[in-house]
């Protein structure tokens, strides 16, 4: 069984903070930081530190060699990463004193995928194996119907959310995993178990991972329930714990894991996340995990 992660890959320019930025304020950043990132390779390289052998497709600017140096260097198969004219995607993070952030995302060479890329790199998957997705690159649509066409097992982290998404024939998804914020963009609906329930109204075969911050996360299907408390720690910076949680959550359930532990191993995966600071250096492996 194979895993692409299909998705973006972005250097990120990192300022610590006393506060997250307000309109019209101007402040002064006590850090600056620049490290590589994007939701794609995030999660890729969560998904390679977690054991999982995974495949990233996407596109890099001008200056995307340190990217695909750093798939390499973390094991991940980047035979499917393009360059292109232009930059790469880019952002701007804020991190303040309490470990929250904000972040202001450039697309770059992420918005320049083809319909014959697209097709290109899934002539190489097939039926089974898992397509791991986010919304930081362009045509998700088609490449989630192509997906389909190819019986992919499509996981979606709808993240962040626009209006591309509605474009999106959501059916076609086997997984969501999303946080509060974007269950409610999803869904219209504000509790978890609003949010949990319309999901499954609308797309009765599919399964959603929902994180809840510090009341940890759900799962529910059609048939089966699970909660899983976080794991407290004192957090620093919370880029990458979603892309943390996602990864781990995945090649858990790849190696064939229940559900209970693939929550328990990513809950305690995106717990050490957010004690360190920045975004891939703050992914752990396994080892640490366990």
């Amino acid at each position: 069984m194979k895993v692409l992660s299909f998705g973006s890959l972005n250097i990120d320019s990192v300022y610590k903070v006393d506060h997250i930025v307000t309109p019209g304020e101007t402040q002064l950043s006590f850090e600056i930081n620049e490290n590589c990132g994007g939701k794609g390779l995030n999660q890729s390289i969560a998904l390679a530190r977690a054991g999982a052998s995974v495949w990233l497709a996407g596109m890099v600017g001008n200056d995307g060699d340190i990217l695909i140096k750093k798939c390499l260097e973390n094991e991940i198969n980047a035979e499917f990463i393009k360059k292109t004219k232009g930059r790469s995607g880019h952002t701007i993070i804020q991190v303040d004193k309490k470990g929250n952030n904000s972040i202001i995302l450039c697309g770059g060479a992420n918005r320049c995928m083809t319909e014959e890329f697209i097709d290109e790199v899934l002539s190489h998957f097939e039926s089974g194996d898992f397509l791991i997705l986010q919304n930081e690159i362009n045509l998700l649509d088609k490449i989630i119907d192509k997906a389909y066409e190819h019986r992919l097992q499509i996981v979606l982290n709808p993240s962040p959310f626009d209006d591309a998404l509605f474009k999106c024939d959501m059916s076609k998804i086997s997984y969501f995993i999303l946080n509060e914020i974007e269950g409610h963009q999803m869904t219209g609906k504000t509790t978890p178990e609003e949010i949990l329930k319309e999901i499954l109204l609308n797309y009765p075969e599919s399964k959603t991972v929902l994180t809840l911050g510090e009341k940890g996360s759900v799962y529910k299907d059609k048939n089966d329930f699970y909660h899983q408390d976080i794991f407290k720690v004192k957090a620093v910076d919370t880029t990458a714990a979603g892309d943390t949680f996602t990864g781990y959550f995945i090649a858990s359930l790849i190696k064939g894991l229940n559900i209970k532990e693939c929550l328990s191993l990513a809950a305690k995966a995106s717990s050490i996340a957010v004690t360190r600071n920045g975004a891939l250096d703050s992914i752990p492996t396994l080892d640490e995990v366990e």
